[in-house]
């Protein structure tokens, strides 16, 4: 368990944060901090205003060695013109699958670029 001095004191889910944190290895913890700063980049975009007309992704290549999360962070960039909340619990359980079920990071990928894909397809049909 994870202690705080007093002048620290943190919420509840904070100090479990902090607990769950302490028991991952090093991985699982680079993992978690990098899914964490996709979800904070993820909110700091909804709060920007939208721009009129038709946006078209950004061609952005896929290296041959990519993480998932890395590939997450280069498709939002890609499709910036999508609503983040949208693709929320789609694009967390493909990282869930990747991360506690042990899917393969490239069909992982393959799945999410397809999921943008749709997504924007929608987008498109909604203007």
């Amino acid at each position: 368990m994870h202690f705080v001095p007093k002048q620290q004191k943190l919420a509840a889910d904070q100090q479990r944060l902090l607990d769950l944190f302490d028991r991952l290895d090093s991985q699982q913890r680079q993992t978690l901090l990098s899914f964490a700063a996709f979800l904070s980049s993820q909110e700091s975009v909804e709060g920007e205003p939208e721009e009129e007309g038709i946006h078209e992704p950004m061609q952005i290549e896929r290296p041959q060695e990519e993480s998932v999360v890395k590939a997450i962070k280069r498709l939002s960039e890609s499709y910036f013109m999508l609503e983040r909340e949208r693709l929320l619990d789609e694009t967390s359980s493909l990282m869930m699958a990747h991360m506690m079920q042990g899917r393969d990071a490239v069909s992982v990928i393959d799945e999410l670029e397809a999921l943008f894909a749709r997504h924007y397809q929608n987008y498109l049909d909604d203007r």
